[in-house]
């Protein structure tokens, strides 16, 4: 158990895979509750079981982070549940590489709902909870590609993760005081996100880029050292990377 993190009520989406079930289990054994949101409730419900048989706490929502009454539902169902929202994790996200020549502009589209309107949308439900209760702290997963720009491929993968680091920074000047965020950048780490490229070529660059991924529970223990900061103290920002990754 954490002191900084037991009792805290943490929203997770993407939780069904990666990043998100990596954390959902870090967090857990450190005495979180969780309300876990994703599109596959098969795999919600398996890892909820699995928490749950460890002495853990965690409820699941089915959601789409593309869909904003989706979003609305996994907030509401966290405060029905445990009376309040702590933290909220923005994670669910796509990576579709492939040049802009290819015009791949309908995964462009889904890229920008998910991975820009899907962080809106976290923080449209959690921010008037967290405003009620005086407390409350976004985290944002972004991208090293969010850093530095990933072409030729990445371009406008990198754009969204550009801009969950503005909208986080935004974020934090508008409303810190009592509500702290955190922009979590990771290099290669072991998750599906590596699956999403529908573009053949691209997909082996992604899949030979990953033989040095590190695994996901290294972005789950930087979630957690953010969380169990003292109220006062906000990390702002961590990038995290294999060591031997170049970019």
């Amino acid at each position: 158990m954490s002191k900084g993190i037991e009792g805290k009520v943490v929203v997770i989406t993407g939780a069904s895979s990666g990043l998100g079930e990596a954390t959902a289990h870090h967090l857990a054994a450190a005495g979180a509750l969780l309300v876990l949101a994703a599109r596959r409730g098969d795999r919600l419900e398996a890892l909820a079981a699995q928490i749950r048989a460890g002495g853990g706490r965690a409820e699941t929502v089915v959601a789409d982070v593309s869909r904003r009454a989706d979003v609305e539902a996994v907030v509401q169902k966290a405060v029905a549940s445990f009376g309040r929202v702590d933290v909220m994790v923005n994670n669910a996200g796509l990576m579709a590489i492939a040049p802009l020549s290819e015009g791949k502009v309908d995964e462009w589209e889904r890229m920008i709902d998910i991975n820009v309107k899907g962080v809106l949308y976290g923080i449209a439900a959690a921010l008037p909870v967290f405003q009620k209760q005086g407390a409350g702290h976004f985290i944002n997963i972004a991208s090293v590609a969010g850093v530095k720009v990933f072409s030729p491929g990445g371009t406008v993968y990198s754009g969204t993760k550009f801009a969950v680091r503005a909208i986080s920074e935004g974020l934090r000047h508008e409303v810190g005081g009592a509500i702290r965020t955190t922009v979590i950048s990771p290099g290669a780490v072991d998750s599906e996100l590596k699956l999403g490229s529908s573009h053949a070529q691209s997909a082996q660059t992604v899949n030979e880029f990953y033989q040095q991924a590190i695994p996901a529970d290294s972005v789950a223990r930087a979630i957690a050292y953010a969380i169990e900061q003292p109220a006062d103290v906000d990390i702002n920002e961590i990038v995290l990377r294999p060591t031997v990754q170049e970019f």
